[in-house]
């Protein structure tokens, strides 16, 4: 399938809101990119992303300054596209390396609504039935509850769960932005993978999304996650993939 072709605005709307939904304490922009601060473990609470897609090098310096002004170690998350090729260089001279390849995908509200017709809750506020996921076992604890912290902060978002019966083995997070809806912490228990949990979100999380007005959705996930089968049958394509960018010892 052909990725879909997006603009300078839509490029720019997507990685503001991408930074939006996981809600850093501070975030500025320096020479046309959005440069998140946090000391927690989110990568994109706290790297460097060009809002456009044909930016050079030349504000790399000033990024990396404010980092350590921060007392942070500077990383940056740049797409793998040809027209960015001369910061990726300019990284990799500087000591950063490619890590962690994520897909950044977009579909359809409806289609995610179609997905499923399993019941699942839509919540307000993170219960701590909700939370017990994030935190449970096959999960890092301190990953966990930095995310927990920081959706719990995103603005204006819903949160989805399912599972047997009055239980919840599976979590996921819908953000709202001025334009686009956004997928964030989609977990499902170890132990209740392939029960059709996460699909069950994404159909009542894409349902609210249309209830909102909402058609345009976003999502990240890495690229070695078997998840991606599940966002496929959601009707989502790649638009681009990312590295982050960071140096030894990050």
């Amino acid at each position: 399938m052909q990725a879909p072709i997006l603009g300078e605005d839509e490029i720019a709307a997507l990685e503001r809101e991408t930074v939006n939904a996981v809600a850093p304490p501070e975030v500025v922009e320096i020479g046309g990119w959005r440069v998140p601060f946090d000391h927690g473990t989110i990568g994109r609470a706290k790297s460097a992303v060009p809002l456009r897609h044909d930016l050079g090098p030349e504000a790399l310096d000033e990024i990396e300054a404010a980092y350590h002004q921060r007392d942070l170690k500077p990383a940056f998350r740049v797409a793998d596209v040809p027209s960015l090729a001369g910061v990726t260089a300019a990284l990799a001279r500087r000591g950063y390396a490619a890590e962690q390849p994520t897909i950044f995908k977009i579909g359809s509200s409806a289609d995610m609504a179609r997905l499923s017709d399993g019941p699942a809750m839509l919540l307000s506020e993170p219960i701590e039935a909700w939370v017990a996921v994030f935190l449970g076992e096959g999960f890092d604890r301190t990953d966990g509850a930095h995310r927990i912290a920081a959706l719990s902060r995103s603005p204006d978002a819903v949160y989805g769960a399912a599972g047997d019966g009055a239980d919840i083995q599976a979590v996921g997070v819908m953000s709202f932005g001025a334009t686009w809806a956004g997928v964030h912490g989609m977990r499902t228990a170890p132990a209740h993978r392939g029960k059709g949990l996460a699909s069950r979100i994404l159909a009542t999380l894409g349902a609210a999304a249309q209830a909102r007005g909402v058609e345009d959705v976003f999502l990240q996930v890495e690229e070695a996650n078997p998840a991606r089968r599940i966002y496929r049958a959601a009707g989502f394509s790649q638009v681009w993939r990312y590295h982050y960018w960071r140096t030894q010892g990050y």
